[in-house]
């Protein structure tokens, strides 16, 4: 039995991180070695693995999909913020409303709510 799954993300200035990872979207470090951080929370997580031919709307696909209960608001703060938003929040058709912004280290990241 898979007890869980961690997407690793390449990055070379770990603290990068901590604005678009902890401030903004509200997890918590659960492990920093110097090397290697992670964020989570501290709820028991779902585990999922997707693929995908695309990201829906002919997109691209995302490193990473973050299910949300504030999108609009998270929307708000990451533009605030400064970081590249290449997908406008969009409600779609199968039951999401969902933005795409480049993370610190240029990953393409899916913020999405379930409506």
């Amino acid at each position: 039995m898979i007890k869980r799954i961690v997407a690793n993300i390449k990055a070379e200035d770990l603290s990068r991180a901590d604005c678009f990872y902890q401030d903004i979207l509200g997890l918590d470090i659960l492990m920093d070695h110097g090397w290697i951080k992670t964020f989570g929370n501290r709820e028991e997580a779902r585990v999922q693995v997707s693929l995908a031919i695309q990201g829906g709307n002919n997109t691209e696909v995302p490193l990473l999909s973050i299910e949300v209960d504030n999108v609009d608001e998270l929307y708000k703060k990451i533009k605030a913020a400064g970081f590249e938003i290449t997908y406008g929040i969009t409600d779609e058709d199968w039951g999401v409303r969902r933005f795409y912004v480049k993370d610190p280290f240029g990953n393409l990241i899916n913020i999405l709510s379930h409506q």
